[in-house]
């Protein structure tokens, strides 16, 4: 491995270690409830719809079949707030990249390695990948584990496979912030910029299912190519995810080459 892939890795531990922490704490606590779920199912179905009306209940992904094992997975586990968590830690990885080492002083001594600009970007993306990768795994393995406990009778397959997916949405929010952060140096412009395209993305995804007005935008977001094929409920949307894994592979390039072409002061 890269001196500067393991050097970047020994920088992001503390990060890795606490968002797995609080991420599995989550999982742990949310998957837990559902034995309780399935033993009144018309009640809680009935109490989530009520819960979540309207455009709320499209936000949530529909909530039509929350009591059972499949749709209670997908709703807790890989509509919203999973993904919004394992996003955010991507983009913070992202930022710390570029953006905040430049930002604090310290990335023109990281300059002074005999590497060029390109391999320092791809170094510390590789690093920001193997990080991801690391939480990503271990909280699949946690969810195929309690979903066994708790009985939830959904093919180990179709975990692996929504897992995947939700490795590769918050892969390419992590680069894009990382490309931002490469091409202009600012955590906060960064961090602002994949958010919104976040948020905006997923809302337009949910709503625009039913709101004829957005429908046509579903096709820019990247939630669009992660929740449409319901791999929980159909397994691997293969092309879906080669398009989210292709836009990933062209802002890394992108990273690249802004850096090398901008003046960082070195």
């Amino acid at each position: 491995m890269p001196t500067l892939v393991r050097k970047t890795l020994r920088d992001y531990r503390r990060s890795v270690i606490g968002w797995l922490i609080g991420i599995s704490a989550f999982l742990s606590l949310y998957l837990s409830i559902y034995p309780s779920i399935r033993s009144n199912p018309e009640f809680y179905q009935q109490a989530a719809l009520s819960k979540y009306p309207g455009p709320l209940k499209d936000l949530m992904g529909g909530l039509a079949d929350i009591a059972s094992g499949t749709g209670y997975l997908q709703t807790v586990v890989y509509q919203l707030l999973v993904p919004l968590l394992l996003i955010m830690f991507a983009m913070t990885l992202g930022t710390r990249a570029i953006a905040v080492p430049e930002e604090e002083g310290t990335l023109e001594l990281t300059m002074t390695l005999p590497i060029d600009r390109r391999r320092l970007v791809l170094e510390r993306w590789a690093a920001f990948a193997l990080g991801l990768l690391a939480v990503a795994l271990v909280t699949m393995v946690l969810v195929l584990a309690l979903s066994a406990v708790g009985d939830l009778k959904v093919p180990a397959g179709n975990i692996v496979a929504a897992h995947a997916g939700l490795f590769l949405i918050a892969f390419f929010f992590g680069t894009l912030t990382l490309a931002l952060g490469a091409a202009t140096g600012k955590r906060a412009l960064a961090l602002a910029v994949g958010g919104g395209y976040a948020v905006g993305g997923y809302v337009i995804e949910t709503l625009g299912k039913s709101v004829d007005a957005i429908s046509w935008l579903r096709w820019v977001s990247p939630f669009h190519y992660y929740l449409d094929g319901r791999p929980v409920f159909q397994g691997w949307p293969v092309g879906d995810y080669l398009v989210l894994l292709g836009a990933t592979a062209v802002l890394a390039m992108t990273a690249m080459l802004a850096f090398e072409r901008r003046d960082v002061g070195v």
